[in-house]
């Protein structure tokens, strides 16, 4: 991939067609309109600016354009077809000829990386599923991890140390937030995203961090996951939360502008990060992700992030713009939080609703609990995959989401003394095994398997939660994988009295070892002799 961002000015005229270079298939294609008025308030004066680009096959895509400062207005777009786009503008200033009216064509070409965001296409979702996939429809296991301070504070050095780490750990998508928040009040340079509440200013500046973030991830082939709107109703720095406090109309507004801003670069959407978006804020969330992406317009896919041990899969299943089931499990591992995850709303309604993929996307974070060991933080991951059809997981550690450096303590969020470094944390035990999750399941066809908890004979997490037996299968149960929390004695039916191959995957080690289960009339026994956690992988042996 060329690693420049392609950057175009356009003539003042009130009607020109121009052609402006060329950029790869699934790559970032920019313009610049230089506005031919002078705006006080332009995100107010100018109400609608949009473009329409059209394919090489007819497809029309239409995106909205935003404003960068002063003159200067873009638009960026990811271009999915090889040959020529033309692209025509639309302002709601009928007078303005730099906004107005204004046409174009570029040269979309061949794809120049090798990196699987360029060769096989943005990650969309194909109805019907329970994965996420690349556009050609490779499945892509979505292995996060959690750095929602990392755009507004990293020097682009440890932006650039912290990406190489996380992909020598398997690692494919980084969490993120775009706007000052209850973590960071303001980014690196002391700037906001914007001012006011009834009526707001934009500061394009703080943005253009942001844009250098968000690009080098992709550059270097990983999917980032935007938050758009931080949205916590409750407890200390609410008044730091946008999605909470704004006003529906510029809660609107400011989500829009960010989408604008970000459309062209391989992300996934949270509309709203840590939200109530239930109960007496249900029309609230609905009305505002209607606003944003309900229109039909060029986007990609939208999830929610909610708060702690909240469900809104069923809330939100109809809502066309809502396409991936995230959640957050919180940061415990007692007894009520364990059985959420496992007896709670994602292992219920899977079935029942609408087909998503199914996402923890904030189990316990690593080094946010004295007592959480990393066993406890790999039940949390394991538990979560296992609880509905496997699709993914994201790692968090509280040392890297606020982006701690020597000194500092995370804002509002009490003392944090005790915490490692964001650069020490990246070499935390559960940092690097999230990796080896990752390597785990896309060493198989992940995307066939589902809970299976059914073939269990004896549940031992009816008697003592913390030893619940996750087990997920393909159709034909031909492939059976059980996840055993600890040292303990499992048996799963096997009607058909047939013959596996077996084998130990150690999560610690990522390392596999030959299995011996017992057969009997129409069970298997199973012992995990290991004083840990093990996954065991079962696969029927093929007659010749």
């Amino acid at each position: 991939m060329n690693s420049k961002s392609f950057i175009f000015s356009i003539v003042l005229f009130s009607i020109s067609t121009l052609t402006f270079g060329q950029v790869p298939v699934y790559d970032r294609f920019e313009y610049e309109f230089k506005s031919s008025k002078e705006y006080s308030d332009p995100i107010y004066q100018v109400q609608n600016f949009e473009i329409i680009f059209t394919s090489p096959t007819g497809v029309k895509k239409t995106v909205r354009g935003f404003w960068d400062g002063g003159n200067s207005w873009k638009v960026r777009f990811m271009p999915d077809e090889i040959g020529t786009w033309v692209f025509v503008s639309s302002s709601s200033d009928q007078e303005n000829t730099g906004l107005n009216n204004i046409e174009g064509t570029f040269e979309c070409t061949a794809p120049e990386s090798d990196l699987d965001l360029f060769q096989k296409g943005p990650i969309v979702h194909f109805p019907g599923t329970y994965q996420l996939r690349h556009q050609d429809g490779t499945p892509f296991f979505w292995t996060a991890c959690t750095a929602w301070n990392g755009a507004l504070k990293s020097t682009s050095e440890e932006w650039e140390y912290y990406l190489k780490n996380r992909l020598e750990n398997s690692y494919n998508t980084i969490q993120l937030v775009t706007t000052q928040w209850r973590g960071s009040e303001k980014n690196g340079e002391g700037e906001v995203a914007f001012t006011g509440s009834g009526h707001i200013q934009i500061n394009p500046e703080f943005f253009k961090r942001i844009d250098e973030r968000v690009e080098e991830a992709n550059r270097k082939g990983l999917l980032v996951s935007p938050v758009i709107l931080w949205a916590l109703p409750f407890g200390e720095g609410t008044e730091f939360s946008p999605g909470y406090y704004l006003p529906i109309r510029e809660a609107v507004i400011l989500a829009k502008y960010i989408v604008a801003r970000y459309q062209g670069n391989h992300v996934l959407w949270n509309l709203g990060g840590d939200g109530k978006y239930y109960g007496d804020l249900e029309d609230r969330w609905k009305s505002i992700g209607e606003e944003v992406f309900g229109e039909g317009k060029y986007q990609g896919l939208v999830t929610l992030h909610p708060h702690g041990l909240s469900w809104v899969g069923d809330t939100y299943e109809d809502e066309p713009w809502y396409e991936v089931y995230t959640y957050q499990s919180s940061h415990s591992k007692a007894e009520g939080t364990v059985n959420w995850i496992n007896k709670g709303p994602i292992s219920d309604r899977w079935s029942k609703i609408r087909p998503l993929p199914f996402i923890n996307t904030e189990p316990l974070y690593e080094d946010i609990r004295k007592d959480a060991s990393p066993r406890d933080i790999r039940n949390a991951w394991y538990w979560s995959v296992f609880a509905a059809p496997v699709a993914g997981i994201t790692y968090g550690a509280n040392g890297i989401w606020p982006w701690l450096r020597e000194g500092e303590e995370i804002e509002n969020h009490g003392p944090s003394g005790h915490v490692s470094r964001w650069k020490e944390s990246l070499e935390l035990p559960g940092s690097i095994q999230m990796g080896y999750l990752h390597e785990f399941f896309t060493s198989m066809e992940w995307w066939e398997l589902k809970p299976a908890t059914d073939l269990l004979v004896y549940q031992p997490g009816d008697d003592d939660f913390s030893h619940f037996v996750s087990v997920v299968a393909n159709e034909d149960r031909s492939k059976i994988v059980l996840y055993i929390p600890i040292k303990e004695t499992v048996e799963i039916y096997n009607m058909k009295n047939e013959m596996f191959d077996a084998k130990w995957f150690n999560p610690v080690s990522s390392s596999y070892e030959k299995a011996e289960i017992s057969y009997d009339d129409h069970f298997l026994v199973i012992e995990n002799i290991k004083n840990q956690d093990m996954v065991l992988v079962l696969d029927k042996f093929q007659k010749q």
